[in-house]
C-alpha cells in the first residue's frame, strides 16, 4: 500500500488520544503500538507502511508541516521536539522509533518523557558518529566528540558528534531498553537527497557519463525498505544494543552500481572513469558531486568498509542492488516535472561536460 499525502486524513484529537492511551496489555492489543517521532520523510513513510501492513497501531509525533492533514490509518500528534511535548504526555507504546533526533537536548527531553510510556526506544543514528575512517569501524570503535557539547547547530563538521551525543542521551534515559541503529547511506524510493538517485537518472539520460575512481572501489548503501523491515523486526523481538546498518563490506562496488544502472535503463550510456586526483583538481567532490563514492585512500580509506556482522546476525538482509536501482528510477520518474528538472546531488550536465573535456585534454 502507498501513503498518499494528497488524501491524508489527520486523526489527531481527544478521542484518538484517549484510544492510544488505553494501556491495553500487548497480548490483548490488535498489534504492537508504535510511536514514530517524525514519520513523514523518507524512512518514516516506509516504516509506517510496513507497520500498518502488520496490523500495528501507529502514531506519528511531528510539527504537522509535511503532512498537515495526517496520514490515513495513523494517529497524528502535533507538537515540537523543542520543548512542546504535551501531546505525548498521556500515551503508551510498545516501542518508539526516533527518526528525527539530531540535537542531544531534544532527544534527552523526548526519551526522558517516554521512559515511563514505552518499553523500547529505537534511535536512528548514523555511521557518521565514528571518529575516523582510516580503518574499518565496528560498533566498538571510538565516536567523534565536540569540544563544546552545548553546540546545537548541525553542520557537516558537527553532525556525527551530535548524533553520538544523541545516542548517549537516549541510552541514559532508557538504559537497557535502547536500540541504536547506525545506517550508512540510505537509498531507494522517496529519497529526498538524490545521493543515490543521481546514478540511475544520469545513466538513463545516456551519453558519456563521468564516473569516479575505479570500478572496483567499494561502496556501502542500505535500501530504505530493507532497513525499515529489519528495524520493525528488532522491535517485534525486543532486541536492544548498537548496530551498524549498511551493506556488507565489498558487497557492492561503484562499478557494479553503474553496470546495474546500465542494465536497468538499457540506455547505452558509456562510462569514463576519472581518478581521484583529477576529480580533486577539478573541484569535483566525492559523495556530493560523485554520490555514494569515497576514494578508498588516506584518512577515509575504510569509509565504505564498515563492519556489519552484528546486524547480519540479527537478520539484516540487503536486496540486490539492481532492484533498488529499478525501483528508485521508477519512483523518480513518477515525480512532478519541476522536481525532476534539477537533481539535488551529482553534477549538472554543464559541469559534467566541462570535466569530461578537461579529462580528454589531459589524456
Amino acid at each position: 500500500m502507498s501513503i498518499s499525502r494528497r488524501r491524508a486524513i489527520q486523526l489527531a484529537g481527544a478521542a484518538a488520544l484517549t484510544a492510544a492511551s488505553s494501556r491495553l496489555p500487548a497480548a490483548q492489543a490488535p498489534g504492537l503500538r508504535l510511536l514514530i517521532l517524525g514519520g513523514t520523510s523518507f524512512l518514516g513513510p516506509h516504516l509506517t507502511e510496513l507497520a500498518l501492513a502488520r496490523d500495528w497501531r501507529v502514531t506519528h509525533f511531528n510539527r504537522g508541516r509535511h503532512d498537515p492533514d495526517g496520514v490515513p490509518g495513523v494517529q497524528t500528534l502535533i507538537g515540537d521536539r523543542n520543548g512542546q511535548l504535551d501531546a505525548l504526555a498521556d500515551g503508551d507504546w510498545d516501542a518508539v522509533i526516533d527518526t528525527s533526533g539530531y540535537v542531544p537536548r531534544q532527544v534527552r527531553l523526548s526519551a526522558s518523557l517516554l521512559a515511563a510510556r514505552a518499553r523500547q526506544y529505537l534511535f536512528v543514528s548514523s555511521i557518521s558518529v565514528y571518529a575516523g575512517f582510516a580503518t574499518p569501524s565496528d560498533e566498538s570503535s571510538a565516536v567523534g566528540k565536540l569540544t563544546d557539547e552545548t553546540v546545537e547547530e548541525v553542520t557537516a563538521e558537527t553532525y556525527g558528534a551530535l548524533k553520538a551525543l544523541c545516542e548517549q542521551a537516549a541510552q541514559a534515559a532508557m538504559p537497557d531498553r535502547t536500540t541504536v541503529i547506525r545506517p550508512g547511506l540510505i537509498v531507494g524510493p522517496l529519497d529526498p537527497t538524490d545521493r543515490f538517485t543521481y546514478w540511475p537518472v544520469r545513466t538513463a539520460r545516456g551519453g558519456e557519463v563521468l564516473a569516479p575512481g575505479s570500478p572496483a572501489d567499494p561502496i556501502q548503501v542500505i535500501d530504505v525498505r530493507d532497513l525499515a523491515s529489519w528495524m520493525l523486526g528488532l522491535v517485534e523481538r525486543g532486541v536492544h544494543g548498537v548496530f551498524n546498518a549498511v551493506s556488507a563490506p565489498r558487497q557492492f562496488t561503484i562499478g557494479g552500481l553503474l553496470n546495474d544502472c546500465l542494465l536497468a535503463t538499457g540506455s547505452g550510456a558509456t562510462f569514463t572513469w576519472a581518478d581521484a586526483g583529477f576529480l580533486q583538481d577539478q573541484k569535483i567532490s566525492a559523495w556530493s558531486d560523485m554520490p555514494a563514492w569515497i576514494p578508498p585512500a588516506g584518512d577515509e580509506a575504510a569509509a565504505s568498509l564498515t563492519v556489519v556482522d552484528r546486524a547480519m546476525k540479527e537478520g539484516l538482509r540487503v536486496r540486490p542492488l539492481i532492484e533498488t536501482v529499478r525501483d528508485t528510477l521508477s519512483w523518480f520518474q513518477s515525480l512532478p516535472a519541476d522536481r525532476r528538472a534539477t537533481l539535488r546531488a551529482g553534477l549538472s550536465p554543464a559541469r559534467e561536460r566541462e570535466a569530461l573535456a578537461a579529462w580528454r585534454a589531459r589524456q
